[in-house]
């Protein structure tokens, strides 16, 4: 199921110039840019050198701009580029498409049910 989900969403969001190992961290930064890359790591739950490859990639691609943090002089803090910010509207449908179309087939009652029991497995698995 993740592996069709990732390639389903790989399949919508790459038009935009963006791929899977980016979505979180645009989200992160959509909802509260300028963030740092030791906040994005608490958030999204991933390794720090993990987070550094994919700032680094975005970097590249030109999402993000680091800039030095105003109080601490070993942070820096990731601010979104233009091309970010012009596609997040796009990005976000592109994203809900995908969840709508692997719910489908799913009642409304077993939709609220499938996201408890994948919240509940989520929450006891970052306990282990």
């Amino acid at each position: 199921m993740a592996r069709l989900c990732f390639e389903e969403l790989r399949n919508r969001i790459e038009p935009l110039g963006i791929v899977p190992g980016q979505f979180p961290t645009l989200l992160a930064l959509w909802q509260q840019d300028g963030q740092t890359q030791r906040e994005l790591v608490g958030k999204l739950d991933v390794e720090q050198a993990t987070m550094a490859n994919t700032l680094n990639r975005m970097e590249r691609d030109g999402l993000i701009t680091r800039r030095e943090h105003p109080e601490d002089g070993r942070a820096r803090v990731i601010l979104l580029t233009q091309k970010a910010k012009a596609i997040r509207d796009d990005a976000y449908a592109a994203a809900g498409d995908v969840n709508a179309n692997m719910l489908d087939d799913l009642s409304e009652e077993e939709r609220s049910q499938f996201i408890d029991f994948m919240q509940r497995t989520i929450r006891t698995l970052r306990k282990s």
